[in-house]
């Protein structure tokens, strides 16, 4: 069951002057259907992953547009889609995270861009660059570059982004280039509107196919010497045909300065993406008002690959002096700008990185800063007293915040990473792991993306590398051979499947290395929103839980799809078993047994579990039904005994639940303070769990609350009772 999105359905129905209300990333949803696409694929991921996924959920109102869907099993597979439009003309689009999602695309994607297409073909990336980014900091821009592709870079205003789609297509086909449109976290998630067109059918679809496929040429094939023909067609052809489309359509913005600005002959070249930044720093500099009339010329970059030069001489040759606005390293545009000036004789003066940071996410404060020194420069007469003072006190105020929060002693406030979720099936995995170390030694561990990857901070601080989704097996197969003990490598059923199937386990196999590898099976690509996969448990089979007497009836994953054991059986590996994560006494025997057996080769543990969102999204509308039907439900909660507690805290320290906590002890003699179960716990059992693997303390206990119970529940509630009572008067006497 994964979140739906039925009402972000229902908006892609809209009609001509219906206006849309919503997210940009939805905009862009909506705008790829009134652009005739013929096809949609992609894999998700942060911020662009509501593309995907409402698309997917749309399959029924798609088909009968006549529209194709496809939810990939990775970015390569996403970006093979496109070769769709190379002979035929018909409009693709695809979608994953960038960079990472754009490297895993390469290949593809270079064979894309050598012979071109003839139908649109366009990328939507998620630019996870910046503040908020939850990858490595590259930029997609290096690539566009590296492969010929135009990318568009729009400027944060629905109607903008809209519309930019269709010019996408458009561009893509006048210059037979595949076109790339980068978003960045803020342009995906900013709310807006716009008025809406009516949803193209494509003329070439599922519903009307062709009868015959494309004459075969071989000069559409990235094949020597064809390729030698398509690179000077790049250069000669298809970066001409861009560059005149951008200027003839007006893709780029230009915003002319106010009348009687006295800062009219200074210039801004600011990436479409950064626009909004920008403005806000204006408006500190008092350069601008709130309604986007600005005492300076700006040059909306909305595409950034071309850059038309007759446009960049044309802005600049008016002017005293442009500062680039543009995120990361190296500068590319600000070198290409360069270039441009230098080979028409222009002597305007270029300021970008000089001014502002090299790496990292441009603010509103950083592009004031920079705005400052450049304006301070060259029109000395402008009063930039109230913005430096401005800039001034935040510096002096984050000073003052730190020197608090460093406290005496200097080490400052404890960070606060991100963690699993409450009942999380992976964390009891780690507490495992955690005491396995304990009893054979340290292990090499390859970790690898997913909620797993959590597990790099504490209270585990396990995980050596990760070098790529499901790359975990193969990054271990270089030090495992090195190493006294067996390596771990770590990879979850998501990253099984995209990657680690092939560039994991049949490496390991054909290369007989002997390393432990760990399947974290939870059934979901959770990292990216819990969307289904091979493995998956059928819908069909998602029967609510009910706990018995005192054991809980628990449903397998593996009862209801073992694609990836029978892969595995299927491919050879010779050790492997499946174990119930939760049981964490099973796990450590799992481990210990995989470590230290002598048979050889890969051994594979299948760690089986179910995402917690994903079974409380399942089984909590069906209680909260039952319980208005009248029905019996019950929910396990664990609790701690604050007066057996000896506030040693080792239970935390293996667990790392953040409804473990402490409080303080009713009982004065105890100064430490004592653990505590919060109301937010879901029954997982992990706690119970490691107290007894770890032969804790045995404070923890565990109860069922009944809802709407039986006579026997009353019964047997009061027999306990009164049992407890008796056996406090006798202890008393």
């Amino acid at each position: 069951m994964e979140h739906s999105f039925a009402r972000e359905v229902e908006s892609l129905k809209l009609g001509d002057g219906d206006v849309f209300h919503g997210e940009g990333i939805l905009a862009i949803t909506k705008a790829l259907l009134q652009s005739g696409v013929s096809y949609i694929g992609g894999y998700q991921g942060a911020p662009v992953s509501h593309l995907l996924d409402v698309m997917v959920q749309a399959r029924p109102f798609l088909d009968t547009l006549g529209v194709k869907v496809e939810a990939c099993s990775n970015e390569a597979s996403a970006a093979a889609l496109l070769g769709a439009s190379i002979h035929y003309p018909v409009r693709g689009a695809v979608t994953w995270k960038s960079i990472v999602g754009t490297n895993v695309a390469s290949d593809a994607l270079s064979n894309l861009s050598s012979p071109g297409v003839t139908g649109g073909a366009l990328i939507i990336v998620g630019e996870d660059y910046g503040e908020g980014a939850s990858v490595i900091q590259e930029r997609s821009l290096a690539f566009a570059l590296k492969s010929t592709l135009c990318l568009f870079d729009p400027r944060p205003d629905h109607a903008v982004m809209v519309d930019l789609v269709e010019k996408a297509f458009e561009l893509s086909e006048a210059s037979n280039m595949p076109a790339m449109m980068q978003l960045r976290i803020r342009a995906c998630h900013v709310r807006g509107s716009f008025v809406c067109k009516d949803n193209r059918a494509p003329a070439i679809s599922m519903k009307h196919p062709f009868d015959e496929p494309a004459t075969f040429d071989y000069a559409k094939l990235p094949h020597p010497p064809a390729t030698f023909r398509q690179e000077k067609l790049k250069g000669e052809q298809r970066i001409v045909a861009a560059r005149a489309f951008i200027v003839e359509h007006q893709l780029n913005d230009v915003i002319e300065p106010r009348a009687g600005s006295t800062a009219a002959h200074i210039g801004v070249i600011v990436q479409g993406g950064l626009f909004n930044t920008l403005m806000g720093a204006l408006v500190q500099c008092g350069l601008a008002d709130a309604f986007g009339d600005s005492d300076v010329s700006i040059l909306v970059l909305n595409v950034t690959c071309p850059l038309a030069p007759v446009q960049i001489e044309s802005f600049c040759r008016d002017h005293d002096a442009v500062l680039v606005v543009e995120e990361g390293q190296p500068e590319f545009l600000e070198q290409e700008i360069a270039t441009i000036l230098r080979r028409a004789g222009i002597d305007t003066a270029l300021h970008g990185k000089d001014v502002l940071p090299m790496a990292g996410e441009h603010n509103v404060e950083i592009v004031a800063a920079g705005l400052t020194k450049v304006v301070g420069q060259h029109v000395p007469t402008i009063d930039l007293a109230t913005v430096r003072g401005w800039l001034a006190e935040n510096n002096e105020r984050r000073t003052a915040i730190a020197d608090t929060f460093a406290g005496d002693d200097g080490a400052g406030l404890p960070t606060r990473p991100p963690g699993f979720c409450i009942g999380c099936p992976e964390r009891p995995v780690f507490s495992a792991l955690k005491q396995v170390q304990q009893k054979i030694g340290k292990v090499h561990v390859a970790a690898d993306i997913g909620c797993h990857s959590f597990a790099t901070f504490e209270p585990f601080s396990s995980g050596h590398t990760i070098l790529g989704y499901g790359m975990s097996l193969a990054s271990a197969g270089g030090v495992g051979p090195m190493m006294t003990r067996r390596s771990l490598a770590i990879m979850g059923d998501g990253g099984f499947w995209h990657n680690g199937l092939l560039s994991g386990v049949q490496s390991a196999l054909f290369n007989k290395d002997d390393v432990v590898l760990l399947i974290l099976k939870n059934g979901y690509t959770s990292a990216t929103g819990t969307q289904e996969i091979l493995s998956s448990p059928d819908d069909d089979v998602h029967v609510t839980e009910v706990s018995r007497l005192f054991k809980p009836k628990v449903q397998s994953l593996t009862e209801n799809n073992r694609a990836i054991e029978d892969t595995l059986t299927g491919m050879g590996v010779p050790w492997l078993k499946t174990v119930y994560t939760y049981d964490v006494d099973a796990m450590m025997v799992a481990l210990i047994e995989a470590f230290t057996t002598e048979t050889a080769g890969l051994k594979v543990i299948v760690g089986e579990g179910e995402c917690q969102l994903e079974r409380q999204r399942r089984i909590k509308p069906v209680e909260a039904a039952r319980i208005r039907d009248g029905k019996r439900t019950t929910r396990v909660k664990y609790g701690v005994d604050e007066d057996t507690c000896s506030g040693d805290h080792s239970c935390i320290r293996l667990s790392g639940c953040p409804t473990l906590t402490l409080k303080d002890s009713n009982d004065p003699l105890k100064v430490d303070p004592v653990v505590t179960i919060t109301e937010g716990c879901v029954g997982c059992g992990l706690c119970g769990s490691n107290a007894h693997a770890a032969t804790l303390c045995p404070s923890f206990y565990r109860i069922e609350v009944t809802r709407n119970p039986t006579r026997w529940d009353r019964m047997r509630s009061w027999l306990t009772t009164a049992s407890v009572a008796r056996r406090a008067q006798v202890r008393a006497s």
